[in-house]
């Protein structure tokens, strides 16, 4: 979580200016720091942090306990942040995905405390979402690689 706020922070004072100069869209500040879905669509949302965070699970899983990677952490490393990668790239459109809780709730706090101008709430009403759906998306996801290769 800190390490979220730490960094939501940096891009706080890389974009201080846009924001200023961001006056008629709150919504395209508040994307800078917590998803959310694009068709205020909270059902949607929650299946597709839940399905992506289950995919990035069962594959976390695979390549840090499976035989090959097992051996090469650092090869597992690669493999997870290509998997983030792919996962933001094919399955990211609808919400722009958390995959983790404090990636939303850390950075959606940032939002809510700084005076940062032109920002409109930091919808609250959705922070639950990323929290939820991604943890209960990993447990299945690692459930369903022990079920499948046992531990």
């Amino acid at each position: 979580m800190l390490g979220a706020i730490s960094g939501q922070l940096l891009v706080v004072a890389i974009y201080w200016i846009y924001f200023k100069n961001t006056p008629d869209d709150p919504g395209a500040i508040l994307a800078c720091f917590s998803t959310g879905d694009a068709l205020d669509n909270k059902l949607n949302g929650f299946v597709t942090e839940f399905i992506d965070t289950a995919i990035l699970g069962f594959i976390a899983m695979g390549l840090y306990r499976g035989m090959f990677f097992k051996q090469s952490i650092d090869i597992a490393n690669i493999g997870i942040g290509l998997v983030i990668t792919a996962l933001v790239m094919a399955g990211g459109g609808p919400t722009g995905p958390a995959l983790n809780p404090a990636r939303d709730l850390g950075p959606r706090i940032v939002h809510a405390i700084l005076p940062i101008p032109n920002k409109g709430g930091s919808n609250w009403g959705y922070s639950w979402i990323p929290v939820v759906a991604t943890t209960l998306g990993c447990i299945l996801g690692i459930w369903l690689y022990k079920i499948s290769f046992g531990l």
